[in-house]
Parts: structure tokens; C-alpha cells; sequence
């Protein structure tokens, strides 16, 4: 049988000596597609619950993991699993405090077809996931990336970071819209951070000798009012957050016991030169509070690893994967940068300048995502292990 000759689905049942009923869910924002593969059962069953009802879910798990008992003669479990996405994470902890067995997985780490123009239906794609999810329970690990769900408390710690990067891109927005709006009547020096600068909003001239129009006027008042409600919260969010890294941190029941006498990471973090509390907060919240068992995991999780692409006689690098926490290895790239500037004598600065030197442009940014990643190991191992990173200076 050719490629063309296969059929167009392939079954997907639970074989009858199994005890596990497996269900794929596929959410949307008009209902939810169950599909289910029974023991003992020939085929997918699919069944269709009304989005975000969790007790009609729980009532239909309930309901087949009754009849797949009674048919079997022998307590059956009931594994499920959903992609990670907007529903965030409530459902999955609906199921786990219901006794089921819930995995979320990476939507972009699940195999599909390559053709160009590939079917995609809800149906497809819940079948999809009830095979990965077999293959899972067989123990392929490889065959896609499960998601560790953030528990709600750090889930609800990592707002205040997050918000305020929200906030700072609104600020942003506002003091570019009101440069502009006054760009355009020839008005080029005016600051509306500065509130000294705002009581000249009155008295000034457009570039050819008038006074600003009234529509304007108004028009850049309303924007400096957003502006100054979104410095306040910007403030409070601040405050917030140096609250949350004063407090100690509560560690996951399974991480190791060997660095209990070492302070929060977010105290060590800002013993280092060229770290402020945001780079700490980042860091603490997005990634030290959850544990890895070695560097590339944690540089797997910040998505700066590299994606070889090598084929027979072809062997090129497409870069970092970029599939891990965007926030994380946005910070780090940052972080990064200032690293070169306040710690020139640490190892990793003289690696960067040796590597390359005064060059300019895609080398340079090439080997910054190698500084990041070098860097980002080396604070993992500062604040779980103690080690100082080579050569780098302490805050007085």
C-alpha cells in the first residue's frame, strides 16, 4: 500500500486487556469535543460537552469510567489530556482534584501531516491527540513535550512581572502618540514625563507661529491623564512586586534539600552586579521556581537552544528553538547585554570579547544567545548550588 492508497483514518482503540480509558479534549470557545478510546471498545467514541461546563465533563468521565468498569469486571482509570492554550490551566486541575489522571501538552511538540494542504478538523485533531496520548502511556516520551502545570500560587506570584511589562508598553505607547501628534505641527522638544514640561502645553506654537488647535489640546490631555494613571500603577505593581521577592519562597515538595541553607533567590540574585529587581523577579518567578535536573533542561525551558538541521550532506544551524517561556528568554537577552556592560572581568564577558571583538551585527547577536544561555546556567547554578559565577563582582 502506497502513501495515496492509505486510509483516509486510522482507528484508535484501546486494546481490551487494557484497564485505562483514554480521552482526548479538544476545547474551543463554543464547546468542547470529547473523544474517547474504551477498553474493549472498535472505535473513537466522541461526545460533545458545552464550553467551560467542568461539571458536565466530570459527569461524562464518571459515566464511562462506570460502564468501561462494568464491562471489563475490574476498576478502570481514566487518563485525559488537553493542549495547552487559552483555557489556561483550571480545567486540569478540576480533573486532577476529580482523581483523574490530566496531562496538558505543547500544541507546536505533536507530530502532523506535512502536506501542503493537510485536513484539519476538531474530530482530526482529537484523534490526533488520543494517539499521542497512548504513545505517551506506553512510555514514547518522545513523542511530544507535556506541559508542568505552575501551581496556582506561582501561577498568581509571576502577575505583578508580567503586568508591569504590560503596563510599561502602554506608557510607551502614550508618550509616542503624544510626541507624535505634536511632531506634526513642527513641536519636536516636548517631554511628557516631565511635569515641568506640561504646563508649556498652553503657551506653545505649532512650527509656523500658531497656537496649538483646541481639538489637539484636548486630545493630548486625555492621553497625559492615561499616562499619569499608568505611571501610578506602573508604581504599585513595583511595590508589589519587591514585596513578593522580600518574601520567602515556598519550594516544590520534590525539590532537592542539599541548598536549604542558601538564602531566596531573588536576596542572592541582587547581590550580583547588574541585576535589578525586575532581571530578579523574572528570573525568580519564570524559572527558579520550579526545578531541573541539568543545564539543558533549563536552557530547553528558555527556549535558547540550538536546532540543528543536519541531513546527509546538509549541516546548518537554524538558531535557537524559541520553544520554551518567551518572557524568560526575552529577559535574558537583555539581561544579557548588561552583563558584557557591568561585569567585564566575569568569564563569560571575556569568552564574548574573544569570540568576538569589535564585530558588528549578526555575529555579535549570534553570540549574545550564547552568553544568555552560558549565563542564564550560571545564575541557575547561583542560586541552587551557591557558585558564583567565574569572575563576576559582587554589589558593595
Amino acid at each position: 500500500m502506497t502513501c495515496t492508497d492509505r486510509p483516509l483514518s486510522t482507528p484508535t482503540v484501546a486494546r481490551s486487556q487494557d484497564s485505562t480509558v483514554f480521552v482526548a479534549l479538544e476545547l474551543s470557545r463554543k464547546s468542547w469535543l470529547v473523544g474517547v478510546s474504551a477498553p474493549g471498545d472498535t472505535k473513537i467514541s466522541k461526545y460533545t460537552v458545552a464550553a467551560g461546563d467542568g461539571p458536565g465533563l466530570l459527569a461524562l468521565l464518571a459515566k464511562l469510567q462506570t460502564k468501561a468498569a462494568q464491562r471489563l469486571g475490574r476498576p478502570v482509570a481514566v487518563v485525559t489530556i488537553q493542549e495547552a492554550g487559552l483555557d489556561g490551566f483550571w480545567l486540569h486541575r478540576l480533573l486532577l482534584s476529580a482523581g483523574y489522571d490530566s496531562q496538558v501538552v505543547d500544541p507546536a511538540s505533536i507530530a502532523v501531516d506535512r502536506r501542503q494542504r493537510r485536513r484539519k478538523t476538531d474530530a482530526i485533531d482529537v484523534e490526533t491527540l488520543l494517539r499521542t496520548l497512548m504513545a505517551w502511556a506506553r512510555g514514547e516520551r518522545r513523542v511530544c513535550s507535556m506541559v508542568r502545570a505552575p501551581s496556582p500560587e506561582d501561577e498568581d506570584r509571576r502577575r505583578p512581572s508580567r503586568e508591569r511589562a504590560a503596563l510599561v508598553a502602554e506608557k510607551t505607547r502614550h508618550t509616542n502618540r503624544i510626541k507624535g501628534l505634536l511632531a506634526g505641527q513642527g513641536i519636536f522638544d516636548f517631554e511628557p514625563l516631565r511635569l515641568a514640561q506640561r504646563e508649556r502645553l498652553e503657551t506653545m506654537r505649532t512650527g509656523d507661529g500658531r497656537p496649538l488647535p483646541p481639538q489637539l489640546t484636548a486630545e493630548i490631555r486625555r492621553h497625559l491623564v492615561r499616562l499619569d494613571a499608568v505611571v501610578r500603577d506602573i508604581a504599585a505593581v513595583e511595590a508589589e512586586r519587591d514585596a513578593l521577592l522580600a518574601a520567602p519562597a515556598v519550594a516544590e515538595p520534590t525539590a532537592p534539600t542539599a541548598a536549604d541553607t542558601l538564602p531566596a533567590p531573588a536576596v542572592l540574585l541582587l547581590t550580583l552586579k547588574g541585576i535589578g529587581p525586575e532581571f530578579a523577579s523574572v528570573l525568580c518567578l519564570e524559572a527558579f521556581y520550579r526545578t531541573f535536573a541539568n543545564r539543558r533542561q533549563i536552557a530547553s525551558y528558555a527556549g535558547l537552544t540550538p536546532s540543528p538541521w543536519k541531513s546527509g550532506r546538509i549541516d546548518r544551524d537554524q538558531g535557537i528553538s524559541k520553544a520554551g517561556n518567551p518572557r524568560l528568554r526575552t529577559t535574558m537577552l537583555e539581561l544579557a547585554w548588561m552583563w558584557i556592560r557591568c561585569q567585564p572581568s566575569s568569564a563569560i564577558s571575556r569568552w564574548f570579547v574573544e569570540r568576538v571583538g569589535t564585530t558588528r551585527g549578526r555575529v555579535r547577536r549570534i553570540a549574545i544567545v550564547a552568553v544568555a544561555r552560558k549565563l542564564l546556567v550560571a545564575l541557575w547554578r547561583f542560586v541552587t548550588q551557591g557558585l558564583v559565577p567565574e569572575g563576576a563582582v559582587m554589589k558593595a
